[in-house]
């Protein structure tokens, strides 16, 4: 029961399905395992008649289905190899494999009788056998034997059938799942026998079970998606990662599909913007730079359409079709759809790059770190100042890059993290926190959630036609975008006066584990040693704050309560070090420090003045 339920927490965080009673659940979950190894799929309309018996034709198929044999099968092709199982019957193969491979034996009379419904006995001497065991392997007599190591291998959990009952589809789903975790006779994890991956905690990778089978991508066309199974009922769709239905497919989503699972993922992730490189050559290339960023090609058909021999060249502005990796899976004109991004101008610079004909073209560019968390550099006859708020619009082959006026929202973001005040996010909300210096950070809703946002941490956002937040830029409300670490040694030197005053700072410092030392000239940031923020503007540290302490009563994975009895959130990102007493540092994991009583804990958080702020972003420790 344990390893079943870890699995439906798995298939629960994979596939974000909504709350059923815990029963339905565990079902559900071993049920979309065994569809996605596709030792089960249900009927054409996907059903899988769970309540339905088990003839020995269709255990024969499950046993295949659950072997290497899996994918060297065609349906009515087996010779006749019983009197009443014909060649064009369409269990033949199956029975031929289940038979030759000794899992399966026919009657003395030369029958298989592949209607007749398959009691626990038969299943358990088939199963058995393709984990290695042969009836000399087993202690005693059939049936009592077979079923005897049936129950010791563990094959028999959550099937409550004895001696001489027969099985249901619902029981075969069970057999068949334990099956894969079972110890073979040389003791090896049946499902690494076929290759199968597993977690570390033993079961099997769902995630991998769902990529193997998955065919794509493609991308929607005028005509719709195209499918190998009905779509009447029972198709389970994504988009985006998110729960959707098949009408929220678009034309140019790239999509994937599982056939064993009914199930389709849709993708809409664009990026529009100049070709300007190709790597290694425009000749075959692997990556493309579009809007001053490489993607990875992905299909041989958009590495195609971006070769010498294809329809684009350097230069031409065009939109980019990635798939769920996030590389290019095919290549659309600029004039087939239109594109529309919004963020913060993070610079202004100047892009050169060479066409095909060997021409060299400059241009002016804008650098936008975009609410979806991509800096896109844009061909701009104007400069904008940094930190600007810009709407850029890809229509019918032009560009259009424009200043937006900036407007505010405030209100408490609620514990689901789905709305700010009265106000909903939309499915896929694309969040990002900025500052005036060009600094940017892709927020989650999930990170906002519980917090009281006023309006001077907004710094602007756009609605859809249903009143949804879609996209929201904010303004310092997180703290998130800077890095944090530790301060081991500060000198400052002020000497001098009026216009001959001298300043000169030497500060050493750790962050994420990593030493170095910064000296500064004409500029003093006034700390002490000890954690800090840094703000690191263009490679360089232009900014340091000190964090404030609080020492440590218990501690959580999330959550710490200091000895004044507050609760602390911990950042995701949280470094703890490890002080010795030669006041050296170590970064260790927060698990290291769980045990309270081997350490003296002090907490630091960012109490400067953020939206979300209190939030511990370092910890120190030292034995006791």
């Amino acid at each position: 029961m344990k390893r079943i339920l870890l699995l439906v927490l798995a298939i629960c965080v994979i596939c974000s399905t909504f709350a059923v009673p815990a029963q339905a659940a565990e079902n559900s979950g071993v049920e979309d395992t065994i569809k996605a190894l596709g030792i089960m799929t249900g009927d054409t309309n996907g059903n899988m008649n769970l309540s339905s018996y088990v003839t020995r034709a269709e255990f024969a198929k499950m046993l295949v289905m659950a072997s290497s044999y899996k994918d060297t099968v065609e349906e009515g092709t087996g010779l006749s190899v019983f009197s009443d199982v014909k060649s064009t019957y369409w269990a033949s193969e199956y029975i031929r494999i289940a038979v030759e491979q000794g899992w399966f034996t026919g009657y003395t009379d030369g029958t298989f009788r592949p209607g007749n419904n398959i009691k626990l006995e038969e299943a358990a001497t088939t199963v058995l056998r393709l984990l290695g065991y042969s009836d000399s392997d087993l202690a005693g007599t059939f049936p009592a034997a077979q079923i005897a190591k049936y129950k010791a291998l563990g094959l028999d959990n959550l099937v409550s059938k004895s001696k001489g009952a027969l099985l249901t589809r619902q029981d075969c789903i069970y057999i068949f799942y334990n099956l894969m975790t079972a110890k073979t006779i040389d003791g090896s994890t049946y499902a690494t026998t076929l290759g199968y991956s597993l977690t570390t905690s033993g079961e099997l990778d769902y995630t991998a079970l769902v990529t193997a089978n998955l065919e794509g991508p493609y991308t929607i066309s005028s005509s719709g998606l195209t499918l190998p199974f009905s779509t009447d009922s029972n198709v389970t769709v994504y988009k985006n990662g998110t729960k959707a239905e098949l009408s929220d497919a678009d034309i140019y989503d790239v999509y994937y599909y599982n056939s064993n699972l009914r199930s389709v993922y849709l993708y809409s992730n664009r990026v529009t913007g100049t070709y300007t490189a190709a790597s290694p050559s425009v000749v075959s290339p692997t990556t493309a730079t579009v809007a001053g960023n490489s993607y990875t090609i992905g299909t041989s058909s958009a590495a195609y359409k971006l070769s010498t021999m294809g329809e684009f060249t350097v230069g031409d502005t065009l939109t980019l079709l990635l798939g769920m990796d996030g590389s290019v899976a095919d290549v659309v004109d600029i004039t087939e759809l239109t594109a529309t991004y919004y963020g913060v101008v993070t610079g202004n610079s100047s892009e050169s790059y060479t066409t095909e004909s060997g021409t060299t073209s400059v241009s002016n560019t804008v650098q936008v770190a975009c609410t979806d968390g991509v800096v896109r550099n844009l061909s701009c006859s104007s400069t904008y100042t940094v930190g600007s708020v810009i709407m850029v619009k890809y229509d019918d082959g032009e560009t259009t890059v424009q200043k937006v006026t900036e407007k505010s929202i405030s209100g408490t973001i609620n514990e689901s993290g789905t709305q700010i005040g009265s106000t909903k996010f939309a499915n896929n909300v694309k969040i990002i926190d900025t500052d005036t210096s060009g600094n940017y950070l892709r927020i989650y809703p999930s990170r906002l959630a519980g917090y009281t946002i006023s309006s001077s941490y907004v710094r602007w956002y756009l609605l859809d036609g249903s009143g949804n937040i879609t996209d929201l830029i904010l303004k310092n409300a997180t703290g998130d975008m800077y890095s944090y670490g530790i301060l081991t040694s500060v000198s400052e030197v002020s000497s001098g006066s009026g216009e001959s005053i001298s300043l000169s700072g030497k500060y050493s410092y750790i962050i994420n584990g990593s030493s170095n030392t910064l000296n500064t000239s004409k500029i003093l940031f006034g700390v002490e040693t000890g954690p800090a923020r840094f703000i690191i503007t263009d490679g360089s540290i232009s900014g340091m704050k000190n964090l404030t302490a609080v020492k440590v009563n218990s501690i959580g994975t999330t959550t710490l309560t200091g000895k004044n009895s507050t609760t602390y959130d911990i950042s995701e990102y949280v470094q703890v070090y490890l002080e010795t007493d030669n006041d050296e540092y170590s970064l260790v994991s927060l698990s290291t420090i769980a045990d309270t009583s081997d350490y003296t804990l002090t907490a630091y958080y960012d109490n400067l003045g953020y939206a979300t702020g209190n939030m511990i972003r370092v910890i120190v420790a030292k034995e006791k």
